[in-house]
């Protein structure tokens, strides 16, 4: 089941928080709403589930509109058809596992045998079986998530909506669960919207992210494509590390541009303007200074950390980030060369 909005325009006091936003959410995907803090991805949610109410806009959720500003419709949250994960888990303390997860089900009025048999499925498919009686009080942060996961699970809403539901577990735990959030929403084909600030995390999980900057999207599409084809310096900041080098620290003739020794056809479309290149530093390949290299500098410092060397490069445009895959001894002052491929090289618009 899709998710539509449509100009939807919501503020808070006089800040405007989404600015007459219109997207798709496609049906039986991971979408992943990204962006900092403050840049209306949470608040995007909330009011698809019916806890914000926006000023402006439509929303449609399979082919129900669920708000409308003219003429005016408004279904409650309780009849949405959307279940929510919060950051906070939202767990009832006093009750079992089963008892938490099986709670959407007896407020539906549902058979008990018919209850006892879906929880049961779903605490099984969430590696909780074993825990079903335990106090909720007694599960590990892990533990919990899985079971707020199974409430939405256990549930027939075919949308899931998750608010930074990964954001209060350690490092290592936060991993794991991005799989195990993929393999639950490949098993029930439910449409799942996942709000992070994280862009790792983001892109492990995502069929589409969509990028969000003060109240709108600015940028869309599969994961890979947003990292090899950023739209922008903002987009090519936040979808992990990069160099970024202005028009200004380059020569330009007759259309072109050169980094170093390497010539890039300048696009059309900014032949008169500023601009900026992007490249990622593994997109670098070092080897001995010569006169084939784009770039020749010398190793300001380095990093060795295991499965790659981090190492900054003073070169004549500046220093250049570089990520070597390879595990070959390289010291702090060596010289070395750089190359990169013209297909590496993306033109943003300043």
């Amino acid at each position: 089941m899709s998710v539509e909005v449509a100009g939807l325009t919501k503020s808070f006091s006089e800040s405007v928080v989404l600015k007459s936003i219109t997207e798709t959410f496609a049906s039986n995907e991971i979408s992943v709403l990204l962006g900092p803090s403050g840049c209306g991805k949470t608040t995007m949610l909330r009011c698809i589930a019916g806890l914000e109410r926006p000023e402006d806009g439509r929303i449609t959720i399979g082919d129900r509109i669920v708000f409308q500003r003219k003429p005016a419709i408004w279904v409650p949250v309780e009849r949405r058809k959307v279940s929510m994960v919060f950051q906070s888990y939202a767990i009832w303390p006093h009750m079992t596992v089963f008892q938490n997860v099986s709670l959407p089900l007896r407020a539906a009025g549902i058979d008990s045998r018919v209850i006892a048999t879906r929880v049961a499925d779903v605490l099984d498919m969430v590696g909780l079986k074993d825990v079903s009686e335990r106090s909720a009080t007694q599960l590990s942060g892990g533990q919990q998530q899985r079971v707020a996961l199974a409430r939405c699970a256990v549930s027939d809403s075919p949308v899931i909506l998750m608010d930074e539901p990964l954001s209060n577990l350690d490092a290592r735990l936060r991993v794991a669960m991005r799989g195990e959030i993929v393999d639950l929403q490949r098993r029930l084909q439910r449409t799942v919207l996942f709000v992070t600030h994280d862009q790792e995390e983001a892109m492990s999980i995502a069929d589409t992210i969509y990028l969000f900057q003060q109240g709108t999207i600015v940028q869309k599409g599969p994961p890979r494509d947003l990292y090899e084809n950023p739209g922008s310096r903002y987009a090519a900041e936040f979808f992990g590390r990069a160099n970024i080098i202005s028009r200004g620290a380059l020569q330009t003739a007759d259309g072109t541009i050169r980094l170093g020794r390497l010539d890039l056809a300048v696009p059309d479309r900014m032949a008169n303007q500023e601009f900026f290149l992007c490249i990622r530093p593994e997109k670098w390949h070092i080897g001995p200074p010569d006169a084939t290299a784009a770039l020749n500098g010398n190793i300001r410092k380095l990093q060795y950390l295991g499965d790659r060397t981090e190492l900054w490069v003073d070169t004549p445009i500046g220093e250049i980030l570089v990520i070597e895959m390879s595990s070959r001894p390289l010291r702090p002052n060596e010289p070395v060369g750089l190359r990169v491929e013209a297909d590496d090289v993306r033109f943003l618009d300043a």
